[in-house]
């Protein structure tokens, strides 16, 4: 039997069930594992799993299912750790949803293991009620929910209005920062949550409050299909695995980041970040920690916490401009010195990378301070 596994989100591997769930599978046939988002890599890494899981593409899920579809595997597992069982289920209504929208056929079972060892811990035979999801209940002592008890839970929704898009987020607590593609555009209040569209752009909410410049950031969504979380976006304490570098470039290559959403992955050669904001900043320094690449940070002290311990590479240096202006500051960054592109070689050092944007700062009149990470 060729069995495709999708491993999502960094919490199924930080409990460990990723490797002994793989472990457990590759008893029924011969297993290929492959990951989708941002944090789940950075998981990947500190556990030492990239010869075992593939994290070599930016997936969606839905995508990565996709891929082993059409490699014709015999059986696809979806392996995920939610918050909750609603938010874990849902989550996987979703991603088998999208799916289905990218494959002309579906005659390959899908099946969810979800937050394995929980009491509420359940699997989801999304198109085929295997003998072999019956058999892993009983290994795994979880009970199987049928999709139509999750639709009948958590996803029917009734008078809609049609000038509006509705999506309800489920299994969030009161005081969580509210994520959509990776832009923090509030916080929440309530243990409900909606987020309410018109036109592509996000104009209320139920059950939180929004946050002005977090909308500005993220400009149009399309609601059904953003990525939208609540809470850290990993919760685990962890060991940082920092890896070695394998090439020797002559070239000092620093590279721009404005936006958290980007794949901070494809700047793992470059030499320095300058990264905008303080989110993204905090995301993207503890990601490239793992790399040895210092960040050069512009924030204003308008900090949303995201991870529950942020790293940073040595050499680091963050700028804390004035409330406001690290979207100014990095505006003129990116127009003096990247223009068209995100990396450029025109420093020999992360000391010139310091003294061009003090250059360009004190040209906006605005105050600021620096931090150095030794």
């Amino acid at each position: 039997m060729r069995i495709g596994v999708v491993v999502h989100g960094p919490n199924i591997i930080d409990s460990g069930y990723a490797l002994k769930l793989i472990s457990l599978l590759s008893g029924y046939g011969e297993v290929s594992a492959r990951l989708g988002g941002t944090m789940g890599r950075t998981a990947v890494i500190d556990a030492g799993l990239e010869n075992t899981i593939d994290i070599g593409k930016k997936l969606v899920p839905s995508d990565s299912l996709k891929i082993f579809h059409d490699d014709d595997v015999d059986v696809i597992f979806l392996l995920n750790y939610g918050k909750s069982d609603v938010t874990g289920q849902v989550f996987g209504y979703k991603v088998y949803n999208h799916y289905l929208n990218k494959i002309d056929d579906n005659h390959i079972p899908v099946i969810q293991i979800e937050r394995p060892g929980e009491e509420d811990g359940s699997i989801i035979c999304w198109n085929n009620d295997l003998e072999l999801a019956k058999e892993l209940s009983q290994r795994l002592n979880l009970d199987i929910v049928t999709p139509e008890e999750v639709y009948d839970n958590h996803i029917r929704q009734d008078n809609i209005p049609d000038n509006h898009t509705h999506r309800i987020v489920h299994g969030v607590s009161p005081g969580e920062n509210i994520m959509v593609n990776s832009v923090v555009i509030g916080k929440t209040d309530s243990d409900k949550l909606v987020l309410i569209t018109k036109d592509n752009h996000i104009v209320d909410i139920i059950g939180g409050t929004l946050k002005d410049h977090g909308l500005e950031k993220l400009g149009e969504v399309d609601l059904e299909s953003a990525i939208i979380k609540t809470g850290l976006l990993r919760k685990a304490k962890v060991t940082p695995r920092i890896l070695e570098k394998t090439e020797n470039n002559d070239d000092f290559k620093v590279a721009f980041l404005d936006h958290a959403g980007e794949d901070v992955y494809k700047f793992r050669k470059c030499d320095a970040v300058i990264s905008i904001g303080d989110d993204t900043t905090l995301i993207s320094s503890d990601i490239l920690y793992r790399f040895d690449i210092p960040i050069v940070g512009i924030t204003d002290g308008d900090l949303d916490k995201v991870v529950e311990d942020g790293f940073k590479a040595k050499n680091s240096i963050i700028f804390e401009v004035e409330s406001g202006f690290d979207d100014v500051c990095g505006q003129a960054i990116e127009k003096k010195l990247f223009r068209d592109s995100h990396i450029t070689s025109c420093f020999s050092d992360i000391g010139q990378v310091e003294e061009k944007i003090v250059e360009i700062i004190n040209t906006i009149n605005c105050k600021y301070k620096i931090n150095y990470i030794n």
